[in-house]
């Protein structure tokens, strides 16, 4: 791994937590001596990631649209922002600089940005690890939504698996140096084709 992508809000949320693991989150990668790769904003979590990613020392770079740049409040101080002209944009270039993705709490945009990523590893676009940040239970209801799809047969086990899930920062870190993700030819059911 070179890269991580961190998706997460443009809010601190309600709990302090979730701003202390951010923190915590962004100083773990820069010692690790990975390039942190997010959405390019100053304000809530993405600002209190990148900022620490940027006092230790580390590499951040910031991927942000062109009509997000005053509404989410571009951060200032990256060494490397690439403004880029949409969503789809931002997320295919925040792909193609990362080796593995991890979601802190957020809103609409993280949970889309995740879900995207995922969906691209399960029809095998990427072999990269997928994470979240599972800060004071945030994701608690996502998860079991995960596992009542693949009770329902909606999510083969083999790609509920591929989700890393962790709640501290330097052991989800380490899951994610030695994550193996699973090679599948096949995303639904035999007897359905």
């Amino acid at each position: 791994m070179k890269r991580i992508c961190v998706f997460c809000g443009s809010s601190r949320g309600a709990k302090p937590e979730y701003a202390d693991v951010a923190d915590a989150l962004g100083v773990a990668i820069a010692q690790r001596g990975y390039g942190l790769v997010y959405g390019g904003a100053q304000v809530g979590l993405m600002g209190i990631v990148a900022d620490a990613a940027l006092r230790a020392g580390g590499e951040v770079i910031g991927v942000i649209p062109e009509a997000l740049v005053r509404k989410e409040v571009v951060h200032t101080h990256l060494q490397d922002l690439r403004i880029v002209g949409s969503m789809h944009e931002r997320k295919a270039l925040m792909s193609d600089l990362s080796d593995a993705f991890v979601a802190l709490p957020g809103g609409c945009g993280t949970f889309e940005e995740f879900f995207e990523v995922v969906t691209w590893a399960q029809i095998g676009l990427h072999r990269k690890p997928c994470a979240l940040l599972n800060v004071a239970g945030f994701y608690d209801p996502l998860l079991a939504l995960f596992d009542h799809a693949v009770s329902e047969r909606f999510v083969r086990p083999e790609h509920r698996a591929m989700i890393v899930t962790e709640t501290d920062p330097e052991r989800l870190l380490d899951l994610l140096e030695t994550h193996q993700m699973p090679t599948l030819t096949k995303w639904i059911d035999r007897n359905e084709t």
